[in-house]
């Protein structure tokens, strides 16, 4: 297992996270999965055992029953120099202030993830999405009090959109605040639109990148067929809906590159795009997860698996964004005057 700084703070977290999404089993979630207490501990004693340092999960995950479940494993006594990160900004409570990104809910949210994870603190902690209600200020204020009490070692952001983030780094650089070291993102071959401002962004101000649904929901993991019915076993089949799918008949010649190259190579599916993401430009960390403990084992399998430049090069191709504008007019009429941030989208796009 290989360690990667965490943007431009000191921290080295592993580059697979176990991800916990499927833990639990409670309402929606149960789309996802169930795992229970037994397979938690298993789960997390199969990934400490392969290095992996990262536990990422969100109180909204199966109502809180996932942060209770890791809670529940450790018995409030983690490996040493395990990580735990969390997220809140979802509903967690019938009240009208049980949502959002406000210092009340805030505050609150992070001191019930305290107790059911069992932990004196959450080392990373992300607003989980954009709240356009609550002023940013209130909000990284909050962060920043959550960090000064020591409650929260560092505060990261997830699925905010390219101006919700400078903003918010603007901020906190203007009023003192502890800023955000990362930003978690959903980021495939079958979905690449981070390329447009998340992945420059990271780049250029030096944030750390977490990749949630790295398989696209499991559509990349090699189970899924062009026209073929989605596998039984599957989140799709259960009715899971992200992520959404633009184009299908690209969707389709995506996975079946994927195939090919798995098939040759003597791999998953899903190895070779886990692998492909590894090897992106400012992404830190995949996080990866399962209804079963095969499915973590395989995925574990990126960590030591290589594509070649030619398999990369065939992903890159097959998988490539439509330059929308003004970065089309940016690659015709500012290709002498781009930095590395500008070329992680641009750069596959000039002759």
């Amino acid at each position: 297992m290989q360690y990667r700084q965490l943007g431009g703070s000191g921290l080295m977290v592993s580059e697979l996270t176990l991800g916990t999404m499927t833990f639990g089993g409670q309402g929606a979630f149960a789309k996802v999965g169930a795992i229970s207490l037994a397979e938690t501990r298993r789960l997390i004693d199969l990934m400490v055992d392969a290095g992996v340092n990262l536990i990422d999960t969100a109180d909204v995950y199966s109502a809180g029953r996932a942060e209770e479940l890791i809670g529940e494993a450790l018995g409030g006594k983690r490996p040493a120099g395990l990580l735990i990160a969390s997220k809140a900004r979802f509903t967690m409570g019938p009240g009208p202030n049980d949502k959002g990104l406000s210092r009340w809910h805030l505050i609150r949210a992070c001191e019930a993830s305290l107790k059911r994870l069992k932990t004196d603190v959450i080392d990373l902690y992300q607003v989980h999405q954009w709240d356009g209600l609550t002023p940013l200020e209130e909000t990284l204020e909050a962060l920043d009090s959550l960090v000064r009490a020591g409650k929260v070692r560092y505060v990261g952001c997830s699925n905010y959109s390219g101006w919700h983030v400078m903003k918010a780094l603007e901020i906190a650089r203007r009023d003192g605040r502890v800023p955000f070291v990362s930003q978690q993102i959903h980021y495939t071959l079958q979905a690449r639109e981070a390329e447009y401002e998340l992945i420059p962004i990271s780049l250029d101000q030096k944030l750390g990148v977490l990749v949630w649904s790295p398989l696209a929901g499991g559509l990349l993991s090699g189970k899924h067929r062009r026209n073929k019915a989605a596998p039984a076993d599957t989140r799709l089949a259960a009715g899971w809906k992200e992520p959404p799918i633009a184009d299908e008949a690209k969707l389709w010649d995506i996975v079946d590159e994927v195939v090919a190259i798995a098939d040759a190579r003597q791999v998953s599916g899903a190895q070779v795009a886990l692998a492909w993401l590894l090897g992106r430009p400012a992404v830190t960390t995949v996080i990866i997860g399962g209804r079963t403990e095969a499915q973590i084992k395989d995925n574990l399998g990126a960590a030591d698996f290589k594509l070649s430049a030619e398999e990369r090069a065939r992903l890159d191709k097959v998988s490539l964004p439509t330059l929308l504008y003004p970065y089309w007019h940016q690659a015709w009429t500012a290709n002498d005057r781009l930095s590395p941030a500008d070329l992680a989208l641009l750069g596959p796009h000039l002759g």
